[in-house]
């Protein structure tokens, strides 16, 4: 191969050179801000991981998320190939075209432009097996890439064939660059195929070139295509900041730091921030959030949160505010953005934590004391909690069990007690949660029991992340019906009746407990599974996060978690959270229960 023109330089490469220079001091910047806002700490830590073993772990997260898209693969294969081909598709093209400029024309290698135009300054003057194969894989990556694109253009008119109901509302920055890339590909297409009797080509590219050639001279318009082809490249990147596109690099960086282990402390933050712009407005958070059934637009769902955050807009708290933060997104999203996070964050920078007062926390009240005799060492201590508390039944049936089981237990809060604090971590009130935490650890410990028995999924969440207990085993009484059963303290009669299990959102998503109330479930009925995987499962709609939402947009979640958990015609409904039961049994029409009901119903 040689060079055609001497000097390897055409005017028309100045808009795509223009576009890189913008974008790597844009990337640049961005980059160098987010590393200064980390601390000392974070920085070190991010420093060891890339000197480390982790490192391969990083390579591979990339690999797999951004340029494979794994994630989205496991969810529809047709849409996890179109973000793949594009994303893989266009940086094999890249990477071929560097090799070729290394193997051909190193004198060039460096050249911004070069490897993205090498078929217009590189000529072939004779067949070697070695060009052939770099032709063939440049033009089997260019089809891959085109692929994709028509799957995307093809998916905005017919998203629900992609497994999409709905897809996300674009900003004029994003059509700019979604119509920028769909132009990019087709273009280098045909100015490949233009240039192909000249700078040779392969089965795709030659082919065109064969058949244009019938019809066309095939140089007549081959300056005119590059310099297109070079100023959609041009449009793309300097579109590239203000789109959604700006997941491409920006995930890379958020890897790196996951990987270190450095999370958000703030809504803004250099963590924060690299999880705002990685999003990458896919739009999979829509038809996974349970209020799109309220919302047909989907107003509330976290990629507009996001988009608002990354503009500052100052509504975004209003947003924030409006989530039921069950973690549905979170379980999809294909970049792991924890949204529910960075909600709860906002949240507590505009909360109002100055104006609570501690007093009424103070051991002098007795109504806040537990019933526990300090000088036994209490096996198991029971907290029901404000939302068991309120659906009584519940324990009822637990007691009865402990009782039948020979249990020692007592009751923490029979007389009345302080709420676990999940209220006010949602509403953003660290401060005032972190005072109630203090003075419940201090009746838990003092208790001396082994085991803190919970009814309430957000208590269990709560006490296993935000307490320190000191050796106390915090256990869901759905766990500990699970253990009396394989220690034979209890046995159970299998009924003919059918059941389907609803996964609470703090138990199931937010704490991993999934194969326990299963194992019980099944021991006690024939369980049936609902339409939706259990890492999936809808809110009730009674979430305690939102106050903004009626009480008819609750109630419309929950008919579609009941239209969701009932398609297999169930006779019984079973839950594990004192939320979930009171919101379904107002409007199921089949019975629903309490894993803890069903129990006590089957026991022998």
């Amino acid at each position: 191969m040689k060079e055609r023109i001497i000097f390897g330089y055409d005017p028309f490469v100045i808009p795509f050179t223009l576009g890189v220079i913008f974008i790597m001091l844009y990337l640049g910047t961005g980059t160098l801000r987010i590393l200064l806002s980390l601390s000392r700490k974070e920085a070190l830590n991010l420093l060891r991981s890339i000197f480390s073993v982790k490192i391969f772990k990083t390579i591979k997260d990339i690999l797999f998320d951004v340029l494979l898209h794994v994630k989205i693969f496991k969810r529809n294969i047709l849409l996890g190939y179109m973000h793949a081909s594009i994303a893989f598709g266009w940086f094999m093209l890249i990477f071929i075209g560097h090799i070729e400029v290394i193997l051909y024309t190193p004198q060039r290698n460096g050249v911004i432009y070069y490897p993205v135009f090498f078929r217009y300054f590189v000529m072939e003057t004779s067949q070697t097996l070695r060009g052939a194969f770099f032709f063939f894989l440049m033009d089997l990556f260019l089809l891959i890439v085109l692929s994709g694109i028509a799957l995307a253009i093809y998916k905005r008119f017919r998203s629900v064939r992609l497994g999409m109901k709905r897809t996300t509302r674009h900003k004029t920055g994003d059509k700019i660059a979604l119509w920028s890339l769909w132009l990019i590909f087709p273009l280098r297409l045909v100015a490949e195929s233009f240039t192909a009797d000249i700078s040779g080509g392969s089965f795709l590219t030659g082919t065109i070139n064969t058949l244009m050639g019938r019809f066309v001279e095939s140089t007549l318009y081959m300056d005119t295509l590059w310099w297109a082809y070079s100023c959609a490249l041009a449009l793309f990147l300097f579109a590239l900041p203000f789109s959604r596109y700006m997941h491409i690099p920006t995930e890379i960086l958020l890897i790196f730091l996951r990987n270190a282990g450095i999370k958000s402390t703030s809504s803004r933050n250099g963590f924060a921030e690299s999880e705002i712009y990685s999003c990458s407005s896919c739009g999979i958070c829509i038809d996974a959030c349970p209020m799109s059934v309220v919302d047909e637009k989907s107003n509330y769902t976290s990629v507009y949160l996001l988009r608002k955050l990354r503009r500052r807009k100052l509504d975004s708290l209003f947003l924030a505010e409006q989530c039921l933060m069950c973690g549905k997104c979170v379980e999809l999203c294909p970049v792991e953005i924890d949204s529910c996070r960075l909600k709860f964050l906002k949240k507590r920078e505009n909360f109002p934590d100055q104006i609570f007062d501690y007093n009424y926390l103070s051991k002098k009240h007795p109504e806040f004391k537990s019933s526990i005799n300090r000088q036994d060492r209490e096996k198991v201590l029971y907290y029901a909690g404000c939302m068991t508390h309120l659906t009584p039944q519940i324990y009822k049936s637990l007691f009865n069990i402990m009782d039948k089981a020979q249990i020692d237990y007592s009751f923490m809060d029979r007389d009345g007690s302080i709420c676990c604090g999940r209220p006010l971590i949602l509403a953003g009130g660290e401060r005032a949660a972190k005072e109630l935490i203090r003075v419940n650890s201090e009746l838990i410990i003092r208790a001396n029991a082994g085991i803190l028995l919970l009814s309430c999924p957000i208590c269990y969440k709560v006490f296993k992340e935000n307490y320190s207990l000191n050796g106390v085993e915090v256990m869901h009484h759905s766990q500990y019906i699970n253990l009396l059963i394989k220690q034979g303290k209890i046995k159970l009669k299998k009924g003919d009746f059918s059941v389907v299990y609803h996964d609470p959102c703090d138990l199931g998503r937010g704490s991993g407990v999934y194969s326990e109330p299963r194992a019980v479930i099944s021991s006690a009925a024939v369980l049936k599974e609902s339409s939706n995987l259990p890492a999936e499962s809808i809110c009730c709609g009674g979430s305690l996060a939102s106050r903004r939402f009626s009480q008819s947009e609750r109630e419309s979640v929950t008919l579609h978690s009941l239209e969701k958990l009932n398609i297999n015609n169930p006779e019984k409904l079973i839950t594990a959270c004192p939320l979930c039961l009171r919101s379904f049994s107002k409007l199921n029409k089949r019975e629903t229960l309490d894993i803890a009901q069903l129990v006590e119903e089957q026991m022998i």
